[in-house]
């Protein structure tokens, strides 16, 4: 747990290095899987359309 000692927060290693994902995170996978998705979708329709 983190204390604060002469006006510092100290903490551990192990808990400075971890981190909550924001929304961020599930907004730029959503983003990028939306695009892929298109993209493809773009690709088949130019070459293997009928």
């Amino acid at each position: 747990m983190a204390t604060r000692r002469r006006g510092q927060i100290v903490e551990t290693p192990t808990e400075a290095r971890q981190a909550e994902p924001g929304p961020s995170v599930l907004a730029l996978l959503s983003v990028s899987t939306g695009l892929a998705i298109l993209i493809l979708g773009v690709i088949w329709f130019v070459f293997f359309r009928v």
